[in-house]
């Protein structure tokens, strides 16, 4: 399943992504965990050392790679240079996998064993890669999220695959539909205005696109806390994580057994999970498509066919809709 964790800077989303990526490998999960943040933390926040994690190769720097191999052999995709973030798949293109091996895999992705689950399983990592010094003044970050989007737009996942995106700091998710990939999005929140004001604004601009959204209340330091986040997200708070010992010295590069996390934070992350498995029951794969396409021709309108010189709309394959085991759709979507 598709899961994001989005919240307010420095609201610790990277960390409980990292804890929860930990989470699933210690249970041997097959997981690809993707940092999707312009402030790329989540490898040295799995164990990485800062050398290790800027190695790690960019998915925005192979787009043209990731676009050829998914495009495959759909005739309505002229060519990989006529793909944008946002173009669908159809009949004839290459679909992800979860468990798989791929050319995007081996171009994008590096094995590995999260810090302090040495008996787990190892995770799939992949970057979009930072802002570099040709990026300023003349890119957005979007421009290198949008290799994220397009293999989101590939993926095929069942239950018991995970994939968990880090995603950038506050509402620019909903730059582009991206924000519609994830069967669950959980929402890392303060005990503060701030931390709440990020989070009416993303329920607002999800209210329409059946997002599923739980906020995961962090930093929580007494009951006065935990009264503000009951009051302010009300039934949308899932769990509470308060101080922790365990990511402090994880922080300081002092990676303890994961076994150590305190037992109110394992219970939290196991409620995560719960919540997590449990929307795979609500999974709608035909509205899955049709909010794939209405973002693609939204895009392709507003700046798609201009940049390309190509009629975008031209992509969507009207029979086609993405599933675990793909079939021609016995009607249009």
């Amino acid at each position: 399943m598709k899961i994001a964790f989005v919240g307010k800077g420095g609201s610790g989303k990277t960390t409980l992504s990292s804890l929860f990526v930990r989470h699933l490998a210690a249970q041997h999960l097959p997981v690809v965990a993707v940092d999707a943040d312009i402030n790329q933390h989540l490898g040295v926040a799995l164990g990485l050392d800062e050398e290790e994690a800027a190695a790690l190769p960019a998915m925005g720097a192979r787009l043209p790679l990731i676009k050829e191999y998914l495009r495959g052999t759909n005739p309505r995709i002229a060519s990989a240079e006529t793909m944008i973030k946002t173009t669908p798949p159809g009949e004839g293109s290459r679909l992800l996998r979860i468990t798989e091996d791929n050319p995007v895999y081996d171009a994008c992705a590096r094995r590995v064993r999260p810090g302090g689950v040495p008996d787990g399983g190892d995770v799939r990592l992949l970057a979009t890669g930072p802002f570099t010094e040709a990026d300023l003044g003349v890119a957005c970050y979007h421009s290198k999220v949008g290799a994220v989007e397009l293999c989101l737009n590939h993926l095929v996942d069942g239950r018991g695959e995970f994939v968990v995106v880090d995603m950038t700091a506050g509402s620019d998710s909903f730059a582009s539909g991206m924000f519609t990939r994830f069967d669950m999005t959980f929402l890392v929140a303060e005990p503060t205005r701030k931390g709440m004001a990020v989070y009416r604004q993303y329920k607002e601009y999800a209210r329409d696109y059946d997002v599923q959204l739980r906020v995961v209340g962090n930093k929580v330091q007494g009951q006065d806390d935990l009264d503000f986040l009951h009051a302010e997200a009300g039934d949308d708070l899932l769990v509470t994580v308060g101080h922790s010992d365990w990511v402090r010295a994880m922080e300081k590069g002092r990676v303890r057994p994961f076994s150590e996390l305190e037992d109110a934070n394992h219970k939290a992350l196991r409620m995560m999970q719960e919540t997590a498995d449990a929307s795979y029951g609500l999974r709608d794969w035909e509205r899955y498509t049709r909010q794939m396409v209405h973002f693609h021709l939204k895009n392709a309108e507003s700046w798609g066919n201009a940049k390309t010189g190509a009629d975008l709309a031209a992509q969507v394959d009207p029979a086609f809709v993405l599933r675990e085991e793909p079939v021609r759709a016995s009607r249009p979507v």
